[in-house]
């Protein structure tokens, strides 16, 4: 055999035959998540889920809307407003007034005026007027959020948020922040050389309904928010939570014809059966849920992963990813 015939029968003789070959399943963030280990998954406290069934409209299974509230500290008032409101049935017979495409899905007691007073506040609900809506990070009291913000404005990229925003630059992500992180679970931005935090608007995600400011609002009408996430509301408006199940029972609503979206008929609005949190409830069980760890190695391999897609749908990956499309996984816990 001749040095060119030999040469060229060398890739063959190395070569695995094509039906032994077995192609590597690629990587993506669903079977990041799938791989993820038991411990890296944090159960939501059951007092932190608040859960809104809707009146039935012929379907098999009831309206539930699953809404996780933000911990402490951020948001406080609000969110115990809302834990005190849920515990005197408050909201049990209001509705979903009004529905603006690409926005929200807003309910609650609504406007005196379109006959949709369910008259006065409870007992314990807290003074929120004038409050401000951001946290200052000396109020956190968490490690975590200052190893975050530390290690990113002194250049130490944490491989969880290198990612965010890259086609903007990092660390700025172009949202009136310096820096975005994740905090117990939530998309949190934080500004003024990492003193000051605030939880932002991103889709599914819960906010106060208020009237012009300095109104704060006290959390008895919230709006899920259904569109395209409005970061513009950040630290304007009360974030308090997210939907975790069941937003499809709002995103799909009729819109709203009246003025700012408000149904113009009182028959056209969405009752509400009840609102309960889930620590109140017989069957707390059903609503049982856990997150994925934001500090593990899950969810950092998640978060590169999202932002920089290889598998065989993506021919460019993009290099970075917006902190809102980066949704943190979320799964029910099986009833025992």
């Amino acid at each position: 055999m001749n040095r060119t015939a030999l040469l060229a029968a060398l890739p063959l003789a190395f070569a695995v035959p094509a039906w032994g070959q077995e192609e590597a399943e690629p990587v993506t963030p669903a079977s990041i998540v799938a791989a993820s280990a038991p411990e890296e998954w944090v159960e939501i406290d059951p007092d932190h889920i608040l859960v809104m069934r809707l009146a039935d409209n012929g379907s098999d299974a009831p309206r539930d809307v699953v809404i996780q509230l933000l911990p402490e500290p951020f948001s406080q008032p609000w969110v115990e407003n809302i834990r005190t409101l849920a515990r005197a049935h408050w909201w049990d017979g209001t509705s979903v007034y009004r529905v603006v495409d690409n926005w929200v899905a807003q309910w609650g007691g609504g406007d005196p005026e379109l006959d949709m007073d369910p008259g006065p506040m409870p007992d314990g609900v807290l003074d929120t007027q004038g409050l401000a809506y951001p946290s200052t990070a000396s109020d956190l009291h968490r490690p975590l959020v200052e190893e975050y913000l530390q290690n990113a404005f002194e250049g130490i990229v944490d491989s969880r948020i290198a990612w965010l925003d890259g086609h903007a630059g990092f660390p700025r992500t172009g949202y009136y922040a310096d820096l975005e992180v994740w905090v117990d679970g939530w998309p949190i931005s934080a500004g003024d050389g990492g003193e000051t935090v605030w939880p932002v608007h991103c889709y599914a995600h819960v906010g106060v309904a208020r009237d012009l400011a300095p109104d704060t609002g006290t959390g008895s009408e919230l709006y899920a928010v259904i569109g395209h996430a409005p970061r513009q509301l950040d630290r304007n408006i009360a974030v308090v939570g997210r939907v975790i199940e069941g937003i499809e029972h709002l995103s799909t609503l009729p819109r709203g014809t009246g003025d700012a979206g408000v149904y113009e008929d009182r028959a056209e609005d969405t009752p509400i059966e009840w609102v309960r949190l889930a620590s109140d409830v017989e069957e707390s069980e059903h609503w049982r849920y856990e997150y994925l760890d934001t500090t593990s190695d899950s969810f950092a391999a998640y978060v590169a992963n999202r932002a920089n897609r290889h598998d065989a749908f993506y021919e460019v990956p993009a290099g970075g990813v917006d902190i809102c499309n980066v949704q943190v996984p979320i799964r029910q816990i099986p009833a025992e």
